[in-house]
């Protein structure tokens, strides 16, 4: 997998995923990318920077109590947490419940934020549940689709395999941008071109939205400056 250069990595934390998502596109040349999540997600601090990383999957259940025994399911969570260390940085968890759409168990809680966060990930995106809102550290966002009470019977599954969060299909090493919008999966052959997919994608949006900010907006000014819009952007 393609390096991720150190200007770019900043520049992914500094804009939202729908300017990444519009960015893709510039590179590739043509609209219809689509590796992103459906639906609304809930956001454990709506506002922080976005989650940027190569992503460390896996997949729980907790609706129901699991059939193993209990010294498999001990051992497998370690090698979850072990897996979850591993990988060259930035990472970030892409976590899939199999309950889903009926998740009750709040994995993304206190504990698991601050584990999460000392082994070095920069966050986590899931189609299952999060809770302790009041109480997880700051600077490890959480993507999930839904907020809980209750652990249930939670349990990891597998490790390491692709993971179905929302729509979207995640391979491990994956890149993967997310906020409170949603997430995506960034291909690799764009990643060249991506720092300067970016600032293309926030220059033809400044032909339309220095104007349209400024104090003598008129229609005959949207007419004006929406044509050079329109030829700008892809």
């Amino acid at each position: 997998m393609a390096d991720i250069p150190q200007d770019l990595l900043a520049l992914l934390r500094r804009v939202d995923t729908p300017t990444v998502c519009n960015a893709i596109e510039v590179v590739q040349g043509r609209r219809g990318f689509n590796r992103f999540t459906r639906g609304t997600m809930q956001h454990s601090k709506p506002g922080d920077p976005p989650i940027v990383g190569r992503a460390r999957t896996a997949r729980i259940a907790g609706l129901a109590p699991p059939t193993e025994d209990p010294a498999t399911i001990r051992a497998r969570r370690m090698e979850y947490f072990r897996s979850m260390a591993g990988g060259d940085g930035p990472t970030a968890a892409v976590v899939e419940d199999l309950d889903y759409p009926n998740c009750i168990a709040g994995w993304w809680g206190e504990v698991h934020v601050a584990v999460h966060k000392g082994l070095g990930l920069a966050g986590a995106v899931t189609n299952g549940v999060m809770r302790d809102l009041d109480v997880i550290d700051d600077g490890f966002p959480v993507l999930t689709g839904s907020i809980g009470v209750s652990h249930g019977f939670v349990h990891v599954v597998d490790i390491g395999g692709p993971v179905r969060v929302m729509g979207l299909e995640v391979r491990q090493g994956e890149l993967i941008h997310a906020d409170r919008h949603g997430a995506l999966v960034v291909p690799e052959e764009v990643i060249g071109g991506l720092k300067q997919g970016i600032e293309t994608v926030m220059a033809s949006e400044a032909i339309v939205l220095d104007p349209a900010r400024s104090g003598d907006f008129d229609i005959d000014k949207l007419a004006e400056t929406w044509a050079k819009f329109e030829a700008a952007r892809t």
